[in-house]
């Protein structure tokens, strides 16, 4: 993709963002999209074929980067040198999820909600196999407990949102180490 896409790509995900944080995702039309990001029908077409697609597009962009196996240094956190890999992973969620805590909000409280509560999980799932060491007896099956993580996880940032993001990353990731972490033992 070369930067004129690129930039076009970004001023239309910066649009519909701030559409989200306005108004619910079911009630933003392609038409206020094209208006707010300043490009033609055409154009907006060229790069997704629906709302549902610049969505799908959105979520695999930011999950993209959330789930770096590399964390950068960001404008609100800078983990590019922490060691405690799991703990560091989760923060940074976090993070990105509450900086764009509107976003979301505008997407989960649509019928689309389902396909970035996938995206989401699935991102999870992904995350948890690679990170978290898991030592089960037998009879539970490894697929059965990530996707219980996950779920949790998933939950957790659900309350979290809904409670007005009242405690740091931070203080999240421990809620969330203290409750896996005897799964473990």
């Amino acid at each position: 993709m070369d930067r004129r896409q690129q930039k076009t790509r970004e001023a239309i995900f910066t649009a519909f963002g701030n559409l989200l944080s306005k108004k619910n995702y079911n009630k933003i039309t392609v038409q206020e999209i094209i208006d707010t990001a300043n490009v033609g029908r055409t154009t907006f077409y060229a790069h997704f074929e629906t709302k549902d697609d610049l969505l799908r597009e959105m979520c695999i962009s930011l999950f993209n980067h959330v789930f770096s196996d590399v964390p950068q240094i960001e404008n609100t956190h800078d983990f590019s040198v922490t060691t405690d890999k799991t703990s560091t992973i989760i923060t940074h969620i976090l993070y990105h999820l509450r900086d764009n805590h509107k976003n979301i909000l505008g997407i989960l409280s649509c019928d689309s909600g389902e396909l970035f509560l996938q995206f989401f999980k699935q991102y999870l799932n992904d995350l948890i196999s690679k990170y978290i060491v898991i030592t089960l007896p037998p009879e539970i099956p490894e697929e059965f407990l990530i996707n219980h993580i996950s779920g949790s996880f998933v939950n957790m940032v659900q309350w979290w949102i809904k409670g007005g993001l009242k405690q740091s990353p931070e203080q999240l990731t421990v809620y969330f180490e203290t409750v896996i972490t005897p799964i473990f033992c």
